[in-house]
């Protein structure tokens, strides 16, 4: 791998791990966010339904996130397989792969919702809205 390709694939690498990161902590603003409201719903005696329908939209709109920062951690692992191979031939091309490998909209609903199930974004979401069945039942 010539020093230039290198040199691009170590500042990709730099910006999307940052990126990463940033989503990390938005998926958890999102999670603090749904126990904040739920705990006013109660307050406030919000019915359930609607209690319920809030946290599974706050759970699905993590779900986005999560599908998002995965996309991210799929080429960071593409960068990191390359650098260290030193045969890493295509740099900043985080789209134009995605773009490739594509599947339309029913493939993205299915890897958005795949990333809601997954333990450690559903946690909170099911805890809740147990509780809403509990408090509403």
């Amino acid at each position: 791998m010539e020093l230039n390709t290198r040199n691009a694939a170590a500042q990709e690498w730099t910006v999307l791990q940052k990126l990463h990161e940033r989503y990390e902590y938005g998926a958890l603003t999102i999670k603090l966010t749904a126990v904040v409201l739920f705990f006013a719903g109660l307050v406030v005696e919000l019915h359930g339904t609607w209690l319920a329908l809030l946290v599974a939209l706050l759970w699905l709109q993590e779900g986005i996130f999560k599908t998002y920062q995965g996309r991210l951690g799929s080429r960071l692992l593409v960068l990191e397989q390359g650098i260290a191979s030193g045969e890493l031939t295509r740099v900043f091309a985080l789209h134009s792969d995605w773009l490739a490998q594509r599947k339309g909209l029913i493939g993205q609903v299915r890897e958005d919702l795949g990333s809601t199930v997954r333990p450690t974004v559903a946690f909170p979401y099911l805890v809740l809205l147990v509780l809403t069945w509990v408090f509403y039942l």
